[in-house]
């Protein structure tokens, strides 16, 4: 019997989040508007419509960018920290409504409850790393070559962020975002995934909340909500400096192409191939621990799942015995089932690509470990709910070099020595993250060096998905070179300025020029 709105506690969920039956898809904070066609939201858990958002047409979108555009002449000339303090409430907000927000998340992604209670965390997370920064926006001082000179660096806000977000993290990677970009000074539009419209419904009504409560102007945070189209309005407008996009390759190759020909700047976070190198010296049981949460977690569609196991040939057939194994005991159903640990895959489209990739691997020739296939019965009507498979497959076949959003895990075998591996870790196009499985510490200053991992992501004895909000997230080659959250990532949301200052009477130039009048 399949579950309803009011089970597990989703009606209520929607209820206090003020999501509706129908919702309007376009708001310039506490103002929605628009009445463009509908989009359904249904749950890949039970393929139940949870609601309805109208799409933005471009009348809509146009009154979302004035308005943002006015927002951000007041919003940047706010001190910092008292940007942070907005930032902060938000924050508050989040604990307050992490429970909701979190089932929600869950039921209309696909992904395990307790991922999506971690999705808020991060949000919550990101919030306070913002607030510390918000005091911590600094430049450089330097010496100049004139007398009576002095000369710095300072940042600026650069206007409005548009934000394009996939599907499988639904909140926290706009969080990332928004956050930042709103203590540097900046006004946010965000286009969420249309197969994900509801979270974002959500959290525009959290956030509207508090930049009401503090009298401040419609703008701050824009939601438009669509398919591609809406997207490209965004990308190709010139009044909105920075566009930051979440999603496959190819798509990130379309934004990247579009706002270089404005020469706009893109953060761009796209596809990874994941791979954890497991050597003879690695702990196994925190190579299985890690190898399978890594692979089949949120149903194997983390931009870090682990894709790739590749495993020294003296503990292959150990460590093929113990992954197989550990695959017998997971529990793959409704995700809002704590007792489960896999979900559906978030619609047909997916499950399509996901048993095209089992055909390629067994065209190939791939033994294939663990079977795959598509789950039927009771508690699976919706079709989305697949199995995690395991292959033995090689690093050069075109379905191994590819990214399939699905959990399936290929396994590898490597000779010799920890260069071996790593040069097949790195011979795939994406370079997001990589992990090694070692208690050997040449090897893991080896995989760390700068002849080591060619990823944005490093990890020992840790796996490849999971990241701290602390560091800054994001890979390198065609999964795009854009840093969000933590460390420096809040420069790619300001402009740089070089200021000198001369404290004479004399006016004299650099490099020692004369041009005396």
């Amino acid at each position: 019997m399949s579950i309803t709105l009011e089970d597990y506690g989703i009606r209520e969920a929607l209820e206090k989040l003020g999501v509706k039956e129908i919702n309007e898809g376009t708001s310039t904070g506490s103002h929605w508007f628009g009445e463009g066609e509908l989009i359904e939201s249904v749950s890949p858990v039970d393929d139940q419509v949870i609601g309805k958002v109208r799409q933005t047409n471009k009348e809509d979108y146009e009154k979302v960018v004035a308005t943002a555009g006015a927002a951000f002449k007041q919003w940047r000339t706010m001190p910092a920290p008292q940007r942070g303090e907005i930032v902060r409430q938000f924050g508050e907000e989040l604990r307050a409504f992490k429970e909701p927000l979190g089932k929600l998340v869950s039921y209309e992604m696909g992904k395990s409850l307790q991922e999506g209670y971690g999705e808020v965390q991060e949000m919550i997370d990101i919030c306070d790393f913002a607030v510390g920064l918000s005091r911590q926006l600094h430049g450089l001082t330097m010496h100049s070559e004139r007398p009576g000179h002095r000369m710095y660096e300072q940042y600026h806000p650069l206007g409005i962020v548009g934000i394009i977000s996939a599907f499988n993290f639904p909140v926290a990677v706009w969080s990332w975002n928004t956050a930042l970009a709103w203590v540097c000074g900046d006004v946010c539009i965000w286009k969420p995934s249309e197969k994900t419209p509801l979270t974002a419904v959500a959290c525009q009504n959290l956030i509207a909340r508090v930049l009401k409560k503090n009298d401040l102007p419609e703008g701050i945070s824009c939601l438009i909500n669509g398919n591609y189209k809406v997207g490209e309005w965004l990308t190709s407008d010139k009044r909105v400096p920075l566009i930051s996009a979440t999603g496959s390759i190819r798509m990130g190759k379309i934004v990247a192409q579009e706002v270089a020909k404005r020469l706009g700047k893109s953060l761009l976070e796209l596809g990874g191939n994941n791979a954890i190198i497991v050597t003879p010296d690695a702990d196994i049981k925190m190579t299985v621990i890690g190898a399978v949460f890594g692979a089949v977690g949120t149903c194997g569609q983390r931009c870090t799942s682990t894709r790739r196991l590749i495993v020294h040939e003296d503990v292959y057939d150990q460590v093929k015995e113990a992954i197989t194994d550990a695959y017998k005991q997971l529990k793959i159903g409704n995700p809002l089932d704590q007792n489960n640990h896999v979900g559906p895959l978030i619609d047909k489209d997916a499950v399509s690509n996901y048993l095209n990739a089992l055909d390629q691997v067994k065209k190939h020739g791939g033994n294939i470990l663990v079977e795959g296939g598509v789950l039927e019965g009771e508690g699976f009507e919706s079709g989305c709910y697949v199995k995690p498979a395991i292959a033995e497959a090689e690093n050069h076949w075109d379905i191994v070099q590819e990214e399939t959003f699905a959990p399936i895990l290929y396994l590898m075998k490597y000779s010799g020595d920890v260069e071996n591996a790593i040069e097949l870790q790195n011979g795939v196009v994406q370079g997001l993250s990589s992990a090694i499985m070692t208690t050997n510490l040449r090897e893991a200053e080896r995989f760390l060096s700068a002849a080591g991992s060619d990823c944005g992501i490093a990890n020992v004895n840790i796996g490849t998905s999971g990241a701290e909000i602390g560091g800054a997230f994001g890979g390198e080659k065609e999964t795009g070179g854009g840093r969000e959250s933590g460390s420096d990532a809040w420069k790619i949301y300001m402009r740089r300025q070089t200021n000198t200052i001369n404290y004479t009477t004399e006016l004299p130039l650099a490099q020692g020029i004369k041009f005396d009048l």
